[in-house]
C-alpha cells in the first residue's frame, strides 16, 4: 500500500461507525466514509469538539452542520520534489467534500519525483503533463511546482476556477498551466487529431459523472477505451501514466493488467497498489482507493 504520510496540515485522527474524524489545518471535521465498517470506541475528545459534521441522509445525500467553521480556509503541502509548497483553498460543499483528496499526496510526490529525475537528466527539455478529471488541481500544482507544463482538463467550470485559485495561492503563473473546461474524452480525441503529445498522463476519473453537455461517464464502461486513446497521446519517450480509482470493482490488479496491456510498446514497468492515510490514534491505515502507475524510469 502507498501511504500519504507526509502531511503536516492534514490528519485522520480516528475512525468509527462509518465516519472519520479529521484535522484540516486548525479545524476538526467528521465526514462519512463507507470503508469504516468497524464500531470502535470514540475516546478522542475531538469527536465532541467539532467545527463541521456532514450527516448522511437515509434518503441519499446529506447535509453539513457547522460549529465556528469559516466559509473558506487554506492548508499547504510540502515535498522535497516541489520548488514551493502547494497551497489549497478549502470549503465544504455538497456530497461531503472539502475540495481536496489528501490521500492523493502520495501520488503528487511520485509524479514530482519522476519530473525531477527527467529534469536532472535533460534540464532544457520541456516536460508536458496532461491531467484529466483534474478537479481542484492537486496533481496539476504538484507537477507544475516540479517544473512541468500541465494541461488541466475538467468538465466543471467551477472546479477549474477553484483550481486556478489554488494555483494562484501557490504562486504558480498561468505560463505553467493550460486550463481547459471540456469533456475529457472529447478533448483527448481532439488532441489526437491535432497531433499533440504528452510526457505524462494523469487521470482521476469519477465512478459516475456527466460532461458539460450531459455526456454520461461510467468508469467500468469507459476507462479502458480512454486509456487506449491516451496511449496515442504519449510522446516517443514518455515519463509516466497514472490512473486513480475509487471504485471497488477496479482492484489494483485490474489497473496493472490494463496499463501493462495498453502501454507494452513503451516498455517500462507497472505497479498498482491501494492508497491510504495513516490514522494517528492507532497507527493503522485507512484505505482510500487504488492507483496504477506506469513509468519508463
Amino acid at each position: 500500500m502507498w501511504i500519504a504520510d507526509n502531511w503536516k496540515d492534514y490528519e485522520v485522527i480516528d475512525t468509527s461507525c462509518k465516519e472519520k474524524l479529521e484535522r484540516w489545518g486548525d479545524y476538526i471535521l467528521v465526514r462519512p466514509d463507507p470503508q469504516v465498517i468497524w464500531d470502535t470506541p470514540k475516546t478522542d475528545p475531538r469527536w465532541k469538539r467539532l467545527n463541521g459534521h456532514y450527516h448522511r441522509s437515509q434518503q441519499g445525500g446529506g447535509s453539513w452542520e457547522f460549529f465556528n467553521l469559516p466559509e473558506q480556509w487554506s492548508i499547504s503541502y510540502s515535498s522535497d520534489t516541489f520548488k514551493k509548497p502547494l497551497r489549497f483553498n478549502l470549503k465544504p460543499f455538497s456530497f461531503k467534500h472539502t475540495g481536496l483528496f489528501p490521500e492523493q499526496a502520495v501520488n503528487w510526490d511520485w509524479c514530482g519525483s519522476k519530473i525531477a529525475q527527467r529534469k536532472a537528466a535533460e534540464p532544457d527539455r520541456e516536460i508536458k503533463i496532461l491531467n484529466l478529471f483534474a478537479y481542484t488541481g492537486g496533481a496539476t500544482l504538484a507537477c507544475a511546482a516540479s517544473g512541468a507544463f500541465v494541461t488541466h482538463v475538467d468538465a466543471s467550470k467551477g472546479m477549474v476556477g477553484w483550481a486556478k485559485e489554488n494555483a494562484a495561492s501557490t504562486g504558480l503563473s498561468d505560463r505553467s498551466v493550460r486550463w481547459i473546461v471540456d469533456d475529457c474524452i472529447k478533448f483527448v480525441e481532439r488532441e489526437i487529431r491535432r497531433g499533440n503529445h504528452y510526457d505524462g498522463i494523469i487521470m482521476d476519473p469519477p465512478s459516475y459523472g456527466r460532461g458539460p453537455k450531459g455526456e454520461i461517464w461510467k468508469i467500468e464502461d469507459s476507462i479502458h477505451s480512454l486509456v487506449q486513446l491516451c496511449a496515442r497521446l504519449l510522446s516517443p519517450d514518455p515519463l509516466f501514466f497514472l490512473i486513480n480509482s475509487y471504485t471497488t470493482g477496479l482492484a489494483p490488479a485490474v489497473l496493472t493488467y490494463m496499463l501493462s496491456t495498453e502501454l507494452k510498446s513503451f516498455g517500462g514497468t507497472v505497479d498498482s497498489q491501494e492508497i491510504g492515510l495513516p490514522v494517528s490514534s492507532n497507527g493503522l491505515v485507512l484505505p482510500c482507493g487504488a492507483s496504477g502507475r506506469w513509468t519508463s524510469l
